[in-house]
Protein backbone atom coordinates (compact mmCIF):
# COMPACT_ATOMS: atom_id res chain seq x y z
CA UNK A 1 0.00 0.00 0.00
CA UNK A 2 1.52 3.37 -0.97
CA UNK A 3 2.24 5.91 1.72
CA UNK A 4 -0.37 8.58 2.30
CA UNK A 5 0.46 11.99 0.87
CA UNK A 6 1.39 14.60 3.48
CA UNK A 7 0.10 18.09 2.80
CA UNK A 8 2.35 20.90 4.00
CA UNK A 9 2.37 24.64 3.75
CA UNK A 10 5.62 26.24 2.58
CA UNK A 11 6.26 27.30 6.19
CA UNK A 12 5.73 23.72 7.40
CA UNK A 13 8.14 22.39 4.76
CA UNK A 14 10.84 24.87 5.80
CA UNK A 15 10.41 23.97 9.48
CA UNK A 16 10.75 20.24 8.78
CA UNK A 17 13.82 20.78 6.58
CA UNK A 18 15.38 22.93 9.31
CA UNK A 19 14.61 20.34 11.98
CA UNK A 20 16.15 17.59 9.84
CA UNK A 21 19.32 19.63 9.30
CA UNK A 22 19.57 20.33 13.06
CA UNK A 23 19.09 16.64 13.91
CA UNK A 24 21.63 15.40 11.38
CA UNK A 25 24.35 17.91 12.16
CA UNK A 26 24.09 19.32 15.68
CA UNK A 27 22.10 16.71 17.61
CA UNK A 28 23.91 13.67 16.18
CA UNK A 29 27.27 15.24 17.02
CA UNK A 30 26.17 16.17 20.55
CA UNK A 31 24.88 12.69 21.38
CA UNK A 32 27.97 11.05 19.88
CA UNK A 33 30.11 13.19 22.17
CA UNK A 34 27.96 12.23 25.19
CA UNK A 35 28.36 8.54 24.33
CA UNK A 36 32.12 8.96 23.97
CA UNK A 37 32.35 10.69 27.36
CA UNK A 38 30.18 8.06 29.02
CA UNK A 39 32.40 5.27 27.66
CA UNK A 40 35.42 7.01 29.16
CA UNK A 41 33.83 6.62 32.62
CA UNK A 42 34.48 2.89 32.38
CA UNK A 43 32.12 -0.09 32.71
CA UNK A 44 29.15 0.73 30.46
CA UNK A 45 26.96 -2.07 31.84
CA UNK A 46 26.06 0.05 34.89
CA UNK A 47 26.63 3.49 33.41
CA UNK A 48 23.43 5.58 33.45
CA UNK A 49 25.01 8.38 31.40
CA UNK A 50 25.78 5.86 28.65
CA UNK A 51 22.22 4.46 28.75
CA UNK A 52 20.69 7.95 28.60
CA UNK A 53 22.90 8.94 25.66
CA UNK A 54 22.09 5.72 23.77
CA UNK A 55 18.36 6.27 24.36
CA UNK A 56 18.64 9.83 23.08
CA UNK A 57 20.59 8.59 20.06
CA UNK A 58 17.81 6.10 19.27
CA UNK A 59 15.21 8.85 19.59
CA UNK A 60 17.17 11.19 17.29
CA UNK A 61 17.67 8.49 14.65
CA UNK A 62 13.97 7.59 14.80
CA UNK A 63 12.96 11.23 14.42
CA UNK A 64 15.33 11.62 11.45
CA UNK A 65 13.66 8.65 9.72
CA UNK A 66 10.19 10.05 10.46
CA UNK A 67 11.01 13.53 9.12
CA UNK A 68 12.70 12.11 6.01
CA UNK A 69 9.66 9.93 5.29
CA UNK A 70 7.34 12.90 5.79
CA UNK A 71 9.39 15.04 3.41
CA UNK A 72 9.39 12.27 0.76
CA UNK A 73 5.59 12.09 0.91
CA UNK A 74 5.07 15.85 1.09
CA UNK A 75 2.99 17.92 -1.27
CA UNK A 76 3.46 21.62 -0.65
CA UNK A 77 0.41 23.82 -0.95
CA UNK A 78 1.15 26.90 -3.02
CA UNK A 79 -0.43 30.19 -1.91
CA UNK A 80 -2.36 30.25 -5.20
CA UNK A 81 -4.02 26.95 -4.20
CA UNK A 82 -5.38 28.38 -0.94
CA UNK A 83 -9.02 29.20 -1.44
CA UNK A 84 -10.61 32.24 0.17
CA UNK A 85 -14.21 31.32 -0.60
CA UNK A 86 -14.11 28.01 1.30
CA UNK A 87 -11.91 26.63 4.07
CA UNK A 88 -8.97 24.64 2.68
CA UNK A 89 -5.46 23.65 3.74
CA UNK A 90 -3.50 26.85 4.31
CA UNK A 91 -6.59 28.97 4.99
CA UNK A 92 -6.54 31.38 7.91
CA UNK A 93 -9.97 31.13 9.47
CA UNK A 94 -11.72 33.33 12.01
CA UNK A 95 -14.31 31.39 13.98
CA UNK A 96 -16.85 32.60 16.51
CA UNK A 97 -17.69 30.25 19.36
CA UNK A 98 -21.47 30.62 19.48
CA UNK A 99 -21.68 29.35 23.06
CA UNK A 100 -19.21 31.79 24.62
CA UNK A 101 -19.12 34.55 21.98
CA UNK A 102 -15.32 34.35 21.68
CA UNK A 103 -13.52 34.68 18.35
CA UNK A 104 -10.71 32.27 17.56
CA UNK A 105 -8.29 32.47 14.63
CA UNK A 106 -6.67 29.31 13.21
CA UNK A 107 -4.65 28.26 10.21
CA UNK A 108 -5.78 24.96 8.70
CA UNK A 109 -2.80 22.67 8.07
CA UNK A 110 -2.05 19.03 7.35
CA UNK A 111 -1.59 16.72 10.32
CA UNK A 112 2.22 16.80 10.03
CA UNK A 113 2.42 20.47 10.99
CA UNK A 114 -0.53 20.78 13.39
CA UNK A 115 0.30 22.80 16.50
CA UNK A 116 -2.75 24.05 18.43
CA UNK A 117 -0.57 26.27 20.66
CA UNK A 118 0.53 28.11 17.50
CA UNK A 119 -3.09 28.30 16.28
CA UNK A 120 -2.49 25.65 13.59
CA UNK A 121 -5.14 22.95 13.52
CA UNK A 122 -5.17 19.81 11.43
CA UNK A 123 -7.65 18.96 8.73
CA UNK A 124 -8.09 15.73 10.69
CA UNK A 125 -8.99 17.42 14.01
CA UNK A 126 -12.69 17.60 14.96
CA UNK A 127 -12.86 21.36 14.28
CA UNK A 128 -10.77 21.06 11.11
CA UNK A 129 -13.02 18.31 9.72
CA UNK A 130 -16.15 20.30 10.60
CA UNK A 131 -15.10 23.47 8.76
CA UNK A 132 -13.08 22.07 5.83
CA UNK A 133 -14.79 22.95 2.55
CA UNK A 134 -17.28 25.32 4.24
CA UNK A 135 -17.79 29.00 3.47
CA UNK A 136 -18.18 32.21 5.48
CA UNK A 137 -21.35 32.18 7.58
CA UNK A 138 -21.48 28.39 7.92
CA UNK A 139 -22.15 27.12 11.43
CA UNK A 140 -20.18 23.97 12.20
CA UNK A 141 -21.19 21.69 15.01
CA UNK A 142 -18.33 19.85 16.69
CA UNK A 143 -18.91 16.86 18.95
CA UNK A 144 -16.69 16.92 22.04
CA UNK A 145 -16.67 14.76 25.19
CA UNK A 146 -18.64 17.42 27.09
CA UNK A 147 -21.31 17.72 24.39
CA UNK A 148 -21.42 19.82 21.24
CA UNK A 149 -19.82 23.12 20.32
CA UNK A 150 -20.91 25.42 17.53
CA UNK A 151 -18.56 27.63 15.56
CA UNK A 152 -19.53 30.12 12.90
CA UNK A 153 -17.02 30.88 10.15
CA UNK A 154 -16.56 34.66 10.22
CA UNK A 155 -13.69 35.10 7.73
CA UNK A 156 -11.38 33.09 5.46
CA UNK A 157 -8.12 34.43 4.06
CA UNK A 158 -4.65 33.31 2.88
Amino acid sequence: MPDKEVILTLDGLKKLESELEQLKTVKRREVAERIKQAIEFGDISENSEYEDAKNEQAFIEGRILTVEKTLRRARVIDDAEIATDVVSVGSKVLLKDLTYGEEIAFTIVGSAEADPRAQKISTESPVGRAILGQSIGHVAEVKVPAGRLQYQIMDICR
